[in-house]
């Protein structure tokens, strides 16, 4: 098989490790590596301990030693349990305690996958980490830039704009320029014992679960009322934390006298009071803004004059690219002025922009305006 184009920007002397989640496209990863001829080895992190039924680690594990038995490569695991908790899962629970939507797989890419793992495979003399990631690395003079993969629908580029220079500067995303129906065609074609095992959903490391049950373990309920933008008292919820801006399942609003019979969505958290604002309709005004607010701001190649400048961003994963304008209001603070109004901006989540293919950076979504 003849290597994809990004292949050619790795020396062919270079010892690769293979983050090996036991999923397909990790797997993949490491075949076409190997059939490239690099020298390669494997590496299975386990980074969440809670045995409560729904964790597949053991699975995820066995997977990837099978993987590397027929590939006839070593493979090390390593258990990354406590930094996850303190870097990631810690402070996840503590932004949605304090009124923010956070998204802890960005996190996790910054201090795990690219963090703490990135460090081990140097003290294994690794010169390269690859992952099953759909993005592309590209050398342009001494800059390393993040571009977006081949496949639109599985670009991953928003999970990773919070990388630096730095930590991109020896990772390699072997699947940058394949589409996902061909990893799948290819890990058939090689047998892969993953080659038809589901994609994994749910939080980083913890997988799909029920998520407000999840949640109620670490976070203590607190009821509250829900009201109409009147002040109406509508229905009751839980607490706050478990609601999210747009949310429309799990509000329990039944038929209100005399009222419309569309659906409610979540308009506003309001923690004065503890009241949720619900409004019907999915295209309701309150729903809406063309502009936010964004902090903690990274920029990859430390790009940051944008003034009369056409950007794209997205609010969320595998939202299409929206055109829009940023200005730098503060050291701390940007503003983004979108040509066409944008859903549910959510505090906490994260705001990514883009030059083209490539990925700039971004940062956290602080307030609608």
């Amino acid at each position: 098989m003849t290597p994809y184009p990004s292949f050619q920007s790795i020396p062919i002397n270079s010892r690769i490790l293979v983050a090996l989640s036991g999923g397909v496209d990790s797997g993949v990863c490491a075949q076409l590596l190997t059939n490239a001829g690099y020298q390669v080895e494997g590496i299975h992190m386990s980074n969440w301990e809670d045995d409560d039924g729904y964790c597949s680690a053991a699975e995820d594990l066995e997977f990837a030693n099978l993987l590397c038995e027929k590939l006839k490569i070593p493979l090390h695991q390593i258990n990354f349990s406590s930094e996850y908790k303190e870097k990631v899962f810690i402070e996840f629970i503590d932004q949605l305690n304090h009124g923010l939507t956070p998204n802890p797989d960005i996190a996790c890419n910054t201090y795990i996958k690219f963090g703490a793992l990135r460090d081990y495979g140097r003290k294994l003399d690794a010169t390269i980490l690859a992952t099953g990631h759909y993005a592309k690395i590209i050398k342009n003079n001494d800059q390393t830039e993040l571009h977006t993969s081949i496949d639109d629908n599985k670009d991953q580029t928003y999970f990773l704009y919070d990388l630096t220079q730095e930590q991109l500067s020896n990772i390699f995303f072997p699947l940058g320029d394949v589409l996902k129906n061909d990893v799948r065609a290819i890990a058939k074609r090689f047998g892969l014992p993953m080659a038809e095992k589901k994609d994994s959903t749910g939080i980083c490391f913890i997988g799909e679960r029920p998520f407000k049950d999840f949640l109620l373990k670490y976070i203590s309920k607190k009821v509250g009322y829900i009201t109409d933008i009147k002040g109406n008292k509508i229905g009751e919820h839980i607490g706050l934390p478990f609601y999210t801006l747009g949310q429309r399942q799990g509000l329990k609003i039944g038929g209100i006298k005399g009222g419309s019979e569309k659906p409610w969505f979540v308009a506003k958290k309001n923690y004065d009071n503890n009241t949720l604002i619900a409004v019907q309709g999915s295209d309701h005004p309150m729903l809406f803004s063309h502009k936010l607010t964004f902090i903690k701001a990274n920029w990859i190649n430390e790009i940051n004059i944008f003034d009369g400048l056409t950007l794209s961003a997205r609010i969320r994963h595998r939202q299409k690219l929206q055109d829009c304008l940023v200005e730098q209001q503060s050291d701390q603070m940007y503003s983004v002025t979108f040509s066409n109004s944008q859903r549910a901006i959510t505090p906490g989540q994260h705001i990514v922009l883009y030059s083209g293919t490539q990925c700039l950076g971004g940062g956290v979504i602080h307030s609608q305006l």
